[in-house]
């Protein structure tokens, strides 16, 4: 929680990601990086392209429901290899995890802060 008590948007995300048991969630701390297009990066992965569009689902309806938040834009559905979640100063990637090893976000932005964080189970 942040100071006033209210749940940050990274918390949100990251809660919404679980809910769907999204898996490898990685953060990625951009704030210091000038030419970065967001201030965090969220990378994460589901099992199967229902898996993949069921977590950037919960990631939107939870972000929704407890921080009245919709995303600027999203994008991927069709195939739902790789669906992106534009919240502004957050981009959600949500990976199959051979197209996560193809593009490798968290090696193209390692100059941020990458954060791990563990699998609910």
């Amino acid at each position: 929680m942040n100071k006033n008590n209210q749940t940050s948007l990274a918390e949100l995300i990251i809660a919404g990601i679980q809910e769907r048991k999204g898996r490898k969630i990685t953060h990625i701390d951009l704030s210091a990086i000038e030419s970065s297009p967001a201030m965090d990066f969220f990378v994460c992965e589901g099992t199967s392209a229902t898996h993949v569009a069921a977590v950037a689902d919960s990631v939107r309806d939870y972000l929704l429901e407890h921080g009245h938040i919709k995303p600027y834009n999203y994008d991927g559905y069709g195939s739902a290899q790789w669906i992106v979640l534009d919240y502004g100063e957050a981009l959600v990637h949500i990976f199959l995890p051979d197209e996560r090893r193809r593009y490798n976000l968290e090696e193209l932005w390692s100059d941020g802060v990458v954060n791990e964080i563990p699998d609910l189970d």
